[in-house]
């Protein structure tokens, strides 16, 4: 059975394990788009606000830095699983079988060793800016209105780390079918073709899928 994106499921551990880390970047992903729904009528009140009853939006600059941070990284891991990201798949996309399961898996991996260093340099930024003794318990703060920046470093290291945890599934999910050799393994994002994407994307704007 597969669902809107190009990730089979069935009912295997790999599967159910998928599914579940799904429903958490589904909802991440969703506080990221409300977020930027949020800065766009807060960016119309600013312009409104300042032509009109001049009184703009206090500390806009501010408020607009530290929500970048939600949407700029809740939605890593769910597009990972949706297999979203740009890359370059020339080659890869001429691959086959094991040895396409193979490429997918090195590549994976090396995402994987990048993250966990990003996790940790970002943990230890946001470390640097939490103080449980100074007020709001912050160390640095934006320049305008002064708001903390700790809420905005810890969103960093969190999002990275669901990033993390959907990188396992997927190594996990590549070394099953370079094992098994199997030609549509479940839990990672298989490769279509141009026709096929677009198609996938159209029933997803639209609102609409493929119930067969």
């Amino acid at each position: 059975m597969s669902s809107s994106s190009a990730v089979l499921t069935d009912d295997s551990t790999l599967s159910r394990l998928d599914r579940a880390l799904l429903k958490l970047e589904s909802s991440l992903n969703l506080i990221g788009g409300i977020v930027i729904f949020l800065l766009v009528l807060m960016a119309v009140w600013n312009v409104f606000g300042r032509k009109i009853f001049n009184a703009p939006v206090p500390g806009y600059v501010d408020w607009t830095e530290q929500l970048m941070a939600l949407f700029a990284f809740l939605g890593l891991a769910y597009c990972q699983r949706e297999g979203g990201h740009i890359r370059m798949d020339i080659v890869v996309s001429r691959l086959h079988g094991r040895i396409l399961w193979f490429a997918e898996w090195i590549s994976i991996l090396f995402m994987l060793i990048v993250t966990t260093a990003l996790v940790y340099g970002t943990w230890f930024h946001f470390q640097r800016s939490f103080d449980l003794n100074a007020p709001n318990f912050s160390r640095d703060s934006s320049i305008d209105i002064s708001l903390p920046l700790w809420p905005a470093k810890l969103i960093v290291p969190f999002a990275l780390a669901i990033l993390w945890l959907r990188l396992i599934l997927q190594l996990w999910g590549y070394w099953r079918a370079l094992r098994t050799g199997e030609d549509k393994p479940v839990g990672v994002p298989l490769p279509d073709d141009p026709m096929t994407q677009a198609t996938r994307e159209a029933r997803t704007v639209s609102g609409r899928e493929d119930d067969t």
